[in-house]
C-alpha cells in the first residue's frame, strides 16, 4: 500500500496548474513502475489538496451566480482527474519496463460516523483567506468560515475519522485480478450511512495518510508505505541536533509522537497512521520520500514501523 503525498501531485512550487500535475506525477510513477518490476502488488492512494483548493477557489468566485460545489463532489471530481492522469502515466511508466501490467483508477467513498465530534465543530482550515464580504455571501450558503487575524477569513470544515473504505472490495478483486490500484484518493469521499437515505456524501475532509492505514488494512497489505519530501521522519526538526529515526517499534514512536515531536499539520498524521497499520496488522510501516520508496521497502533507508523490536 503506497500513499503519494501531495507534493507529487503538483510543481514544486506547491502550485497545481495542469502541466505541472502532468509532470510530477509522471516523476511519481517511475518509482510505482519500480516497485511493480521488482513484483510487488501495488494499492495506490494519493492527497488531492492543491486540485481541491483550486476547484474550491473557482467555486468561491462564482459564489454569486451558482452555488458552490460541495466538498464530497470536490473529492469525486478529482479522485477522477488524478485517476486519469495515474492511468497515463503508470501505464507509459510500466510499457518502459516491458511490464503488461493493467491499471485501474476508482472513486471511492470513505464511511465516517455522522456523529463524529468534528462536525459538531468544524476546525479544519482549507482554502484560501479571503475579506469578510467575500466570506458573508459562503456563509449564507452555510459554509462555516473564521476570522483568522490579519490574513483574514478561512473556511473551516469537519475532519472526522474514517471508519471503513466502502469501496475495498472492488479495489481487492482489482487486486487479485493483476492490477494496480489506485483508490481513496483524499481519504475518500467523506460519506454516512442514514437509515432513509442509505449513502450520502457529506462536507468534510479525511486525513489520507489515516484512510491509507485502514485500507491497507482491509486490503490485507504486507506493508504501508506514506511516501513524503523528507527520507525519513526526523527528531529535533529545524535544529542543530535534527537526526531522522531509522528502525522503530510502535511503542516507541508513540512515546515519541506523545513528547510532541511530530508536528499536527505535517509530519503527525503520517506517523500515526504507520503505527496504527503496525499495531493492527502486525506489519511493517515506513516513511521515506518518493524517490526511495523501493528501497525503503527493502529496509535499506526510511523511518521502518515495526510491532516488535526489529531483530
Amino acid at each position: 500500500m503506497l500513499a503519494l503525498g501531495g507534493n507529487a501531485m503538483s510543481g514544486a512550487d506547491g502550485v497545481a496548474r495542469p502541466d505541472d500535475q502532468r509532470e510530477a506525477i509522471a516523476v511519481a510513477m517511475d518509482s510505482v513502475a519500480e516497485l511493480v518490476s521488482e513484483g510487488h502488488e501495488v494499492v495506490l492512494t494519493h492527497g488531492n489538496g492543491p486540485q481541491v483548493g483550486n476547484l474550491l477557489y473557482t467555486s468561491e468566485l462564482a459564489a454569486g451566480v451558482v452555488p458552490p460545489t460541495p466538498l464530497d463532489w470536490c473529492g469525486a471530481q478529482t479522485q477522477a482527474t488524478i485517476g486519469m492522469l495515474v492511468l497515463d502515466t503508470l501505464d507509459q511508466a510500466l510499457a518502459t519496463r516491458g511490464l503488461p501490467v493493467p491499471v485501474a483508477a476508482l472513486v471511492s467513498r470513505t464511511l465516517v460516523a455522522e456523529d463524529d465530534p468534528g462536525f459538531a465543530k468544524p476546525s479544519k482550515p482549507i482554502g484560501r483567506y479571503v475579506q469578510q464580504s467575500e466570506a458573508a455571501l459562503l456563509v449564507e450558503h452555510g459554509q462555516h468560515w473564521r476570522e483568522i487575524g490579519a490574513r483574514g477569513w478561512r473556511r473551516l470544515v469537519a475532519s472526522p475519522e474514517p471508519v471503513r473504505c466502502l469501496d475495498f472490495p472492488a479495489a481487492k478483486a482489482l487486486l487479485t485480478a493483476g492490477f494496480v490500484v489506485v483508490c481513496s484518493g483524499g481519504g475518500g469521499i467523506p460519506t454516512v450511512r442514514r437509515e432513509a437515505e442509505g449513502y450520502v456524501g457529506v462536507e468534510a475532509v479525511i486525513d489520507k495518510d489515516l484512510t491509507a492505514a485502514l485500507l491497507a488494512e482491509q486490503v490485507l497489505a504486507d506493508v504501508l508505505v506514506i511516501a513524503t519530501d523528507v527520507e525519513a521522519a526526523v527528531l529535533g526538526f529545524g535544529t542543530p541536533g535534527a537526526h531522522p529515526i531509522g528502525d522503530v517499534t510502535t511503542e516507541e514512536l508513540r512515546t515519541l509522537a506523545s513528547e510532541g515531536h511530530f508536528a499536527d499539520g505535517s509530519m503527525g498524521p503520517k506517523v500515526e497512521a504507520v503505527t496504527r497499520f503496525a499495531e493492527r496488522t502486525r506489519n511493517i510501516g515506513v516513511i521515506t520520500s518518493l524517490p526511495l520508496i523501493a528501497q525503503a521497502v527493502a529496509g535499506a533507508v526510511g523511518t521502518r514501523v515495526h510491532p516488535v523490536s526489529p531483530a
